[in-house]
């Protein structure tokens, strides 16, 4: 354990930093299905709108530095081709 009042603090701001990134994380899993459900269904409509939502959530992930640019790009990529995909 941290013995250091610094390090004590950065104990807490690690802690604090995990958690926030591991909801960041979950919430592009769970729009990424939505937006999947979405498109399985064939409702154009729906899926436009959860695939926008998607997408912009996985822009702020980058540039957070919480998922790979390349990653990011990669993901919005195939739920596009996806979207197309039913049109």
């Amino acid at each position: 354990m941290a013995n250091h009042k610094s390090s004590i603090k950065r104990a807490r701001q690690t802690i604090v930093r995990t958690e926030r990134n591991r909801a960041a994380k979950s919430r592009i899993k769970t729009l990424r299905k939505k937006t999947l459900a979405a498109i399985a269904a064939g409702d154009k409509e729906s899926a436009a709108k959860a695939s926008s939502e998607f997408s912009s959530a996985v822009d702020k992930a980058a540039k957070r530095n919480l998922i790979h640019p390349n990653k990011a790009a990669n993901l919005k990529s195939k739920t596009s081709k996806s979207l197309a995909a039913i049109a």
